[in-house]
């Protein structure tokens, strides 16, 4: 599936289910994607987090509703998701700057947050190198970390692991597995391995395996055989690396004869001084061909 119309896909689904509980990585299935990798590239693109969405259409159809219905109080906030006529009330202010109860005055304004929809606009030709590569499956130590599937993941989340791994000795252990002709080459990586067939996410801060003994806290994972659409990121983190991901989304694939498939992708970072105007890791995309 190519990803503009993935994307629709997902954004016509949430806005089909907004009085439902929405399971994020359903949504993040519309399009054919992990969860992870689904919020992440959704909130680069759109400007926001892919919940700040949710709640904002919910929040600008509950104001649309007391205005114009007799409903009570009471049964939006329960139709819109909410569990309290309090939680409500906090959240609703907070959006519309008025109570809940004050949206029926004829004085009242309302904030209303629209409906996303998805256009392919092309701009002025940026040229970007990349790479395709053909790669059997191979394994990787890792220490990994899992996430609810159907809940909103942040960005923070991912660095707070990146953090705690540096402190613990956990990135100085994986080191020691580098060897220059791996398939990761000097590299860390950060990978993803979700699917969009599962519920449950992780998130790995991994090394190529180099066949010797498993120390404790690790794991041998296997990175299926995928072709990999490789681009390199240079500048400091984690502006450019959001910078090339919006250029990849908007500008590459909506254009070009492969897609993202499978939901996998690694972050190769290649040293620690990742704010350096001359830092340059490099992003693989599991992708296929149109």
């Amino acid at each position: 599936m190519e990803w503009i119309s993935g994307l629709q896909n997902a954004i016509d689904y949430i806005e089909s289910h907004l009085t439902e509980e929405l399971d994020y990585q359903e949504v993040a299935r519309q399009a054919y994607s992990s969860n992870f990798h689904f919020q992440r590239v959704f909130g680069i693109l759109c400007g926001c987090t892919l919940g700040e969405y949710i709640r904002s259409r919910r929040l600008t159809l509950a104001g649309s509703e007391l205005a114009s219905t007799k409903c009570r109080v009471i049964d939006v906030a329960l139709k819109y998701g909410y569990d309290s006529p309090e939680s409500f009330s906090r959240a609703f202010t907070k959006f519309h700057g008025i109570r809940p109860s004050e949206a029926r005055s004829h004085k009242a304004r309302l904030r209303s947050f629209s409906r996303l929809s998805v256009k392919l606009i092309l701009e002025g030709g940026t040229v970007m190198d990349y790479r395709i590569e053909e790669k059997d499956a191979f394994q990787v130590i890792a220490k990994k970390k899992r996430y609810t599937g159907g809940t909103e993941i942040g960005q923070q989340q991912i660095h707070r692991t990146w953090e705690e791994c540096g402190k613990d000795g956990t990135i100085e252990a994986l080191c020691s597995y580098i060897r220059p002709d791996g398939v990761f080459g000097e590299a860390v990586a950060g990978v993803c391995f979700d699917s969009p067939d599962k519920g449950d996410f992780d998130y790995a801060i991994a090394a190529a395996y180099d066949g010797s003994e498993v120390k404790e806290g690790f794991t041998i994972e296997e990175i299926p055989a995928n072709t990999w659409m490789v681009f390199s990121c240079t500048g400091p983190l984690p502006g450019a690396f959001q910078d090339l991901m919006k250029k990849v989304y908007t500008e590459v694939f909506p254009t070009n004869r492969y897609q993202p498939s499978g939901g996998m992708c690694i972050e190769l970072y290649p040293g620690d001084n990742v704010k350096s105007e001359d830092y340059t890791c490099e992003l693989w995309f599991s992708v296929a061909a149109k």
